[in-house]
């Protein structure tokens, strides 16, 4: 599914930090802020900008978790597979996320209303097992939960 990319948005940010190497991560995080993700057809310009090869912007974003090169979903989704989260059932919980989407692990819907992601810990042991969605835990889930909780989003 192709999308147009308005990269004109990209021009205050890369003039802001015109010829400043240093600034790479944070030009990726306004740039991603901007369009949800890091395009990749916006790749070579910052680089211009920047003074850098493309290859050097890829080895950040690739590197780093918090950038993604495909647009991500208006919602997020962190599914905790940590220790106690897995020994309550997290797997199962997982299934029933991925079944009522109709996506995996890593993947966004097509209408790009979720994307999915596990993480190792999510830090709420006590509430295994656990998801997040956008920067709302939900605990002591169980897979029938699942549907409903995620209806309640935009």
């Amino acid at each position: 599914m192709s999308r147009a990319i308005d990269l004109s948005k990209l021009d205050p940010i890369l003039t802001r930090h015109e010829g400043q190497k240093e600034a790479l991560i944070s030009v990726l995080q306004e740039v991603q802020g901007e369009f949800g993700y890091v395009p990749e057809e916006a790749i070579e310009r910052i680089a211009d900008a920047l003074k850098l090869f493309p290859s050097q912007i890829y080895g950040v974003v690739t590197f780093y978790a918090q950038f993604y090169l495909t647009p991500r979903g208006r919602n997020s989704i962190r599914a905790c597979r940590g220790t106690a989260c897995h020994v309550r059932g997290a797997r199962s919980v997982l299934r029933a996320v991925e079944q009522t989407l109709g996506i995996k692990e890593g993947e966004t819907t097509d209408d790009l209303k979720f994307s999915l992601e596990t993480v190792a810990c999510l830090g709420t042991c006590f509430l295994a097992p656990v998801m997040m969605v956008n920067r709302r835990y939900y605990g002591k889930l169980v897979p029938h939960r699942v549907e409903n909780i995620l209806k309640q989003c935009d």
